[in-house]
């Protein structure tokens, strides 16, 4: 008898029939012999629309009573889950973050798992039940509801499927599982049928939105195999493990797209120790995450630098920045709102020294100019205008053979 976590996000559960097919799809597992922990998400756009209800009623958004609010969009979700379970001959019991055993830290809107106790969870499953668990939450150490953030529910499954000791941890989506680009704009986009998790985790963090870059880390860290697959047609989708050392790996498996970043520029810096330390302390002080940087070398005393933020950080940034330029004896701050990140991504890239030449000849024979540029062993990003955005990863995708 194996034991199997199944996660299904809130298209997969966003009507009555899709419910009744999830309860049906969980039903034929455990006839198979198998044990089944379902996690599941709030239904459909339910998070949307409570984040939109709270803007309605108050202009502060209380990071508790937003916890309290967002996290009844998936108690709602697992009781009825538990329902079409119950009406499929399946004995099952919907459990809420906290019920589960997930204590977490006291941030509100974006907690972090401390500690996993699954007591509850194992009883249920050796009373031959389906633990139904409410994704994406959990208990604070003080005793609060607390919500795991946007993406959480993966993060919630992969914690389950560790502690639980699973054989596979299976991901549902609204897609047949990880493309090697996004198929909206390459229509001849290959599903992988299986990826390290390295390869994973660099292309959620460059644009991929499906796992969330969370899961695929806490994954990572602790070797739970992965399973993404789609929970409309049910088709074996793509498996994700620890890259294999005995194999050849293709040097480019992916290219990934991300067009919420923007690019600022602090020219004429002054050219000594700390100065940039004080910039970006500045933005880190007002939760800004920085992605890529770039400086040149100092001429004369000054130097420039670059940096790449998220788009709704955009506005915010450019205000740090120049209320920071005295400080740092710099001339002017610049910007562009209108720019996307296009990366190529595969493990073979650590072994094939022309990868970044032929990613730049052909943006280049594009007419697509490179704004910025960041690497690791395993992939090389751009910085381009989000005009060429489509452009750039359809070429690209070309160049690399990567057409299914």
């Amino acid at each position: 008898m194996s034991l199997i976590v199944q996660k299904f996000g809130g298209t997969s559960v966003g009507d009555a029939d899709r419910i009744r097919e999830v309860a049906g799809h969980v039903a034929r597992t455990v006839r198979r012999g198998n044990q089944v922990v379902l996690v599941v998400s709030a239904m459909g756009k339910e998070t949307d629309e409570l984040l939109r209800l709270a803007g309605d009623v108050a202009r502060h958004r209380h990071g508790r009573e937003m916890d309290m609010l967002i996290t009844a969009g998936e108690r709602k979700a697992i009781a009825l889950v538990a329902m079409a379970l119950h009406d499929q001959g399946i004995e099952a019991a919907s459990f809420t973050g906290s019920q589960a055993g997930f204590v977490t830290d006291t941030n509100h809107q974006n907690a972090k798992i401390l500690d996993l106790r699954t007591d509850r969870i194992q009883a249920a499953l050796d009373a031959g039940m389906v633990p139904v668990v409410a994704g994406a939450q959990g208990v604070s150490t003080d005793k609060d509801v607390t919500f795991l953030g946007r993406g959480g529910s993966d993060t919630t499954a992969v914690a389950l499927a560790y502690a639980l000791k699973a054989e596979v941890c299976e991901l549902y989506t609204d897609v047949s599982g990880v493309f090697s680009a996004d198929p909206r704009l390459v229509p001849d986009a290959r599903k992988m049928t299986t990826i390290s998790f390295d390869e994973l985790l660099e292309m959620t963090a460059t644009g991929c939105p499906k796992p969330a870059m969370r899961s695929v880390e806490f994954a990572r860290s602790y070797n739970v195999p992965l399973h993404v697959r789609s929970a409309f047609t049910w088709e074996i989708g793509t498996g994700v493990k620890e890259e294999d050392d005995t194999m050849e790996q293709a040097s480019v498996i992916a290219v990934t797209s991300d067009t919420t970043d923007g690019k600022i520029t602090v020219s004429g810096l002054a050219d000594r120790p700390g100065v940039a330390g004080a910039l970006f302390r500045g933005l880190a002080d007002h939760g800004i995450n920085v992605d890529m940087i770039v400086q040149n070398v100092g001429v004369g005393g000054h130097a420039d630098i670059s940096f790449t933020v998220p788009t709704e950080h955009f506005e915010q940034s450019l205000e740090v920045a120049r209320t920071a330029l005295p400080e740092l004896g710099a001339r002017e701050v610049t910007g562009d709102a209108e720019m996307a990140k296009v990366s190529i991504v595969g493990s073979g890239m650590k072994t094939d020294p022309g990868v970044a030449a032929r990613m730049f000849e052909t943006l280049a024979a594009n007419g697509i100019n490179i704004e910025m540029i960041s690497t690791s062993p395993i992939r090389t990003s751009c910085i381009v205008k989000r005009e060429h955005t489509e452009a750039a990863v359809t070429a690209l995708h070309g160049a690399f053979g990567l057409g299914g």
